[in-house]
């Protein structure tokens, strides 16, 4: 529905849709990425968890990259380039003129799903 506005864009980030548990050398879950609850990401975690953002928001509509691989290395961190010095959303990635249709192929996630993780978003954002 913002698809026609020049102001306003939602963009799914899928950073995470294929991300597995980050394991150790000895190949058993990876526990510093988790606080003690084994469930919450710890600083560590929420760190690569940011870069994987930053970095799906840089990469154009079609080719962002959809895991994360917990190698907590800053080199792989991307920047802005002067070709691109924007977050990309569908209209400067190419498809506004394109026959994407959003209706003909039907939506990947349910609404509130976007709801949910703009809120955990924020919520992580602000820890």
């Amino acid at each position: 529905r913002y698809e026609e506005r020049e102001d306003f864009a939602v963009v799914m980030q899928p950073f995470f849709r294929n991300t597995f548990l980050p394991l150790d050398g000895n190949g058993k879950p990876d526990l510093s990425f988790f606080a003690a609850d084994c469930f919450h990401f710890s600083v560590r975690g929420y760190a690569e968890m940011a870069m994987a953002l930053w970095n799906n928001m840089l990469e154009p509509v079609g080719e962002k990259q959809t895991y994360n691989n917990f190698t907590h290395d800053r080199s792989k961190l991307k920047c802005p380039n002067p070709e691109k010095p924007f977050l990309s959303t569908l209209r400067n990635s190419g498809f506004r003129n394109s026959d994407l249709n959003l209706e003909k192929t039907g939506l990947l996630v349910p609404y509130w799903a976007v709801i949910v993780a703009v809120a955990v978003g924020v919520l992580a954002g602000s820890l």
